[in-house]
C-alpha cells in the first residue's frame, strides 16, 4: 500500500489472527457453521498473503494468477448457498473482490520490480476499473458500519419496571454466529476493514 511497510505489517498480521480465529472455529459447531468458518479463514490467510510488505517478499508474477484461480474456485463454491442469502452472498462478493485484485495487480507486480511498496505492491499506473472499485468501497464501508454497530450494547427496558434486556448484536450482515459472536463479528469486522483498506490502493 502507499502507506509504507508499517501499513502493509499491520493490515497482515490483523489479518492472519483474523484468519487464525476462524480456523480455530472450524473445530466446533454445525456443519454449515464449520463451512463458513473456513471460507473466512481461506479469506483471512489469502489478504494476509497479499499484504506482506514488499521489502519483506516481492510476489512473483505467478502468484497473482494463484490467487486469482483460488479465489475464483472459492467464488463458484459460494454462489449456490449465497443464492439463498444471509452470510454467504458476502463470501461470494468477498471472493470475487480478491479476484478482481488479483487481477488488477498483476500488471503492477511485473512493471513494479517490488521497491519499497507493502501491501498489493501498487505501481503508479495500476489499478481496477475506477466504477467498480467505488462500488466495492461503498460495500465495504456499509458492510463495516453494519458489523461495529451489532457490536455496541443495545439496552432496551421492559415496560413496567421489568428486566433490561440487552447486548451486543449477533454477527455481521445476515449472518449468524457460532460460541462468541462478540469475537466472530470483531473478526468480520477487521476483515472487513482489511478489505476496505486493500481497495483503496487500487
Amino acid at each position: 500500500m502507499h502507506g509504507g511497510a508499517l501499513a502493509g505489517w499491520l493490515l497482515m498480521v490483523l489479518c492472519a489472527v483474523s484468519g487464525a480465529y476462524c480456523l480455530l472455529r472450524t473445530r466446533t459447531g454445525t456443519p454449515r457453521e464449520r463451512r463458513t468458518a473456513r471460507s473466512e479463514a481461506l479469506m483471512g490467510f489469502g489478504m494476509a498473503a497479499m499484504a506482506v510488505p514488499a521489502a519483506v517478499l516481492s510476489h512473483p508474477d505467478w502468484a497473482w494468477a494463484v490467487y486469482a484461480v483460488l479465489f475464483g474456485a472459492a467464488a463458484l463454491r459460494a454462489l449456490r448457498p449465497a443464492l439463498r442469502g444471509g452470510h454467504h452472498l458476502h463470501h461470494l462478493v468477498g471472493s470475487l473482490a480478491m479476484v478482481y485484485m488479483a487481477v488488477a495487480m498483476a500488471p503492477a507486480v511485473t512493471g513494479s520490480g517490488g521497491g519499497g511498496h507493502a501491501g498489493h505492491e501498487v505501481a503508479a499506473g495500476a489499478g481496477g476499473i475506477p466504477v467498480l472499485t467505488g462500488v466495492l468501497l461503498l460495500y465495504y464501508a456499509f458492510y463495516v458500519l453494519g458489523s461495529a454497530g451489532h457490536l455496541l450494547p443495545r439496552t432496551a427496558i421492559a415496560p413496567a419496571g421489568g428486566a433490561i434486556v440487552g447486548g451486543p448484536g449477533t454477527g455481521g450482515f445476515g449472518g449468524g454466529t457460532d460460541g462468541r459472536p462478540e469475537l466472530t463479528t470483531a473478526c468480520r469486522l477487521t476483515m472487513g476493514i482489511g478489505m476496505f483498506a486493500m481497495l483503496l490502493t487500487l
